[in-house]
C-alpha cells in the first residue's frame, strides 16, 4: 500500500496495477476521503478544528480525537493524498478485512474495485526468538498459562514498536497489581529518544518495574519480553487482551474470539479502536485517545482491565458473531473465498495475469 511508485512501472508496460491494502477498509474510506476533499474543495485536514466529521465509509462521524496523529505533518500529508490518488486509478484493491465485518465500509469504497480479501493472517507463527535475562522466557509463559484457569489472564501488548518510557510502566504495573487480575506483560524496552529504533527486550525487566513487584505478583502473574502473539491469543486461558489496535492484532483477537481493551499508540489506531469500541461495539478501552507522551495513570489501568474481564454477555455475543464470520469468510462458498476468485477471473479476462 506503500509501494504506490510501482503504478509508474505498470503504466510504462502497458499493463494494470492492483493495491493490497494491509489495513481496514474503514481506514482506506477515510484516506480516500479526506483527499477527494482536499482536491475537490482544498480541505485541509491538518487545520480542521471541528469535533467530527462524516465520511461515507463509517456509519458514525469520526471523533478529531481519532484522526491519525500524523496529519498534523504537512509534508506527510501531501504523501498521504499522493498515495490515495495511485489507488484511485488501480484496477482494483484488495483489503485485508471481511465484508461481514466491515460492510458499511466496503459498500462505500467506490471509486475502484474493492475485494475484501482477509483476515489473512499468520496463524503459525512460532518463536523468534527468547525473552531477555530478566522476563520469562516463551516456554516458561506458556507453562504457566496452562497452570492458569480458563479465560482469567489479561494478556497485555503493543505490538511490534510498542514500548513505554519508565513512568508509564510504574503506572501500568501498580495498576495490574492493584487488579489482583492474572496476568501476561509483553515488556519491551524503547529505542532511544530521538531515534527511529525500534523496541527490544530488557535484560532484567526488574530495572524499570517497582521494586518487589516480579515476587510480590508472581502468583498472579509473569512479565515477559518478545512474544509469540498468536499463540497466547490461542490458549484458553486468555480472557482479555489490551492491545494498540494494530490492525493485524485486532483481527488475530477476532480470530481467536478474545475481548480487547483498547490502547491505540501510532498511526491509524485511533480509527481502529474507535470502530471496535463505537461502531461494532465488541471492546471497551483503557485510554482510547491516548496522546503520545500521555501518561495513561494505574487508577485507569486498573479500571480498564477490570471492565475488560468483566461479563458483558450482549458484547460477548457480538464477539463471538464477527469471530464465527471471519473463519467462514475464508471457507468454500465464504465472502473472501468468493473475493478472491473475482480478483482471479477479473485478471484473467482483463490481461492482467
Amino acid at each position: 500500500m506503500f509501494c504506490t511508485s510501482m503504478a509508474d512501472v505498470a503504466g510504462e508496460f502497458g499493463v494494470p496495477y492492483y493495491i493490497f491494502f494491509t489495513s481496514a477498509a474503514s481506514d482506506l474510506g477515510f484516506i480516500s476521503h479526506i483527499q477527494q476533499l482536499h482536491d475537490e474543495s482544498g480541505f485541509d485536514v491538518a487545520e480542521f478544528e471541528g469535533n467530527e466529521l462524516a465520511v461515507p465509509s463509517w456509519a458514525r462521524p469520526i471523533p478529531r480525537w481519532a484522526f491519525p496523529p500524523n496529519i498534523v505533518n504537512k509534508e506527510w500529508l501531501q504523501l498521504l493524498y499522493r498515495i490515495a490518488r495511485v489507488f484511485r486509478r488501480a484496477r482494483g484493491i484488495l483489503v485485508n478485512t471481511v465484508r461481514e465485518l466491515e460492510s458499511c465500509a466496503v459498500d462505500s469504497l467506490s471509486f475502484t474495485k474493492v475485494h475484501p480479501v482477509g483476515p489473512i493472517l499468520n496463524l503459525k507463527a512460532g518463536a523468534a526468538a527468547a525473552a531477555g535475562g530478566g522476563g520469562v522466557p516463551e516456554e516458561e509463559a506458556i507453562e504457566w498459562l496452562d497452570r492458569q484457569p480458563e479465560s482469567s489472564v489479561v494478556f497485555l501488548c503493543f505490538g511490534s514498536m510498542g514500548a513505554f518510557r519508565e513512568e508509564q510502566v510504574l503506572e501500568i504495573a501498580n495498576g495490574l497489581e492493584a487488579s489482583g487480575l492474572r496476568f501476561l506483560w509483553v515488556l519491551r524496552r524503547p529505542g532511544p529518544e530521538g531515534t527511529r529504533a525500534g523496541p527490544t527486550d530488557y535484560q532484567d525487566v526488574r530495572e524499570v518495574l517497582p521494586k518487589g513487584f516480579v515476587d510480590r505478583t508472581a502468583g498472579v502473574g509473569r512479565v515477559m519480553g518478545w512474544a509469540p502473539q498468536t499463540i497466547i491469543l490461542a490458549h484458553k486461558a486468555v480472557g482479555g487482551f489490551v492491545s494498540h489496535c494494530g490492525w493485524n492484532s485486532t483481527l488475530e483477537s477476532l480470530w481467536f474470539g478474545v475481548p480487547m481493551a483498547t490502547w491505540p499508540m501510532y498511526a491509524e489506531q485511533k480509527l481502529n479502536a474507535f470502530l471496535l469500541v463505537h461502531e461494532l461495539e465488541i471492546a471497551t478501552e483503557i485510554k482510547i485517545d491516548y496522546r503520545n507522551g500521555e501518561i495513561v495513570t494505574a487508577e485507569e489501568v486498573e479500571r480498564g482491565v477490570r471492565r475488560l474481564m468483566e461479563r458483558d454477555c450482549s458484547r460477548e455475543e457480538r464477539l463471538k458473531k464477527f469471530s464465527d464470520c471471519i473463519k467462514k469468510a475464508l471457507m468454500d462458498g465464504g465472502s473472501s473465498s468468493a473475493s478472491i476468485a473475482e480478483f482471479i477471473e477479473g485478471c484473467k479476462s482483463s490481461g492482467g495475469m
